[in-house]
């Protein structure tokens, strides 16, 4: 089946929904048709910018370059981690944290499945490692962020029950057990969210992109699920990772809380 190609004019059919958009806002009130011309201006020149950056570097099939783009990816999903909470650890604390776990994370289950189960050749090919990443750094950077910010806020706000503990004698781990856990709970909870709705609630863009571009449902359907897995992973792993790497920094070798070293 040969994928159907869209030209400009079906661009410009789709956007009058946000031209319906924006004239909703003006009629309504609500002052938002700024907002939504300047959101979809942005969306289609960094999306046309991204499509033929991709377009060169999926041509050159150069390694470095490949490497080169999965590091930039990478660095600006760890920025906007450590950026999202409200609350800052010191000497960017938060930037630390998140770039160590979401390096590890995105690291391991990119490569698991590029020499595992999809196996292009070579393992680093451009036209499928980028796009992997791309779609994995999704997955971590909610998990991260959601993760870290709730560890930032738990930490300040059980201030007086965490010291108590630790006044009693329990480790920082054992004090901040309860915090660990909740705020790795609420990095999983989006990605549980996905997996529980997909198929019955929405078709997943993935699946519903291939699916548009000829290839066979059931085939679509058994990338979709290996997606699902491999951002379940990540997400877990950097939910995890920024709990317990948040609750270090948070304390010290004599097993005091730093709130110290909070601020916001």
């Amino acid at each position: 089946m040969t994928p159907i190609l869209l030209t400009p004019g079906d661009l410009a059919v789709a956007a009058l929904l946000i031209l319906l958009d924006g004239a909703l806002s003006v009629i309504l009130g609500l002052r938002l048709h700024r907002q939504i011309t300047v959101a979809s201006v942005r969306l289609v020149v960094q999306l046309l910018l991204v499509g033929y950056v991709l377009r060169a570097v999926f041509s050159l099939g150069s390694p470095v370059v490949t490497l080169l783009i999965v590091l930039l990816m990478t660095l600006v999903a760890s920025r906007e981690v450590g950026a999202r909470t409200e609350r800052r650890l010191a000497r960017f604390g938060n930037y630390a944290i998140a770039a160590a776990v979401v390096t590890v994370a995105t690291g391991v289950t990119a490569a698991l499945a590029l020499t595992t189960a999809i196996q292009p050749h070579p393992w680093w090919n451009p036209r499928y490692a980028i796009p992997l990443v791309g779609i994995i750094l999704g997955s971590v950077l909610n998990a991260g962020s959601l993760s870290l910010d709730s560890m930032l806020e738990g930490a300040a706000h059980e201030r007086v029950s965490i010291e108590a503990q630790l006044a009693l004698g329990a480790t920082y781990r054992e004090a901040l057990r309860p915090l660990i856990r909740s705020s790795a709970r609420r990095g999983l909870v989006p990605i549980i969210n996905q997996m529980s709705a997909a198929g019955i609630i929405t078709l997943p863009g993935i699946m519903t992109g291939q699916i548009l571009a000829g290839m066979d449902p059931v085939e679509a359907v058994k990338y979709q699920i290996l997606l699902m897995f491999l951002l379940a992973g990540s997400s877990g792993l950097t939910s995890v990772g920024v709990a317990f790497l948040a609750a270090w920094r948070l304390t010290d070798s004599r097993q005091r809380l730093r709130l110290d070293r909070l601020s916001g």
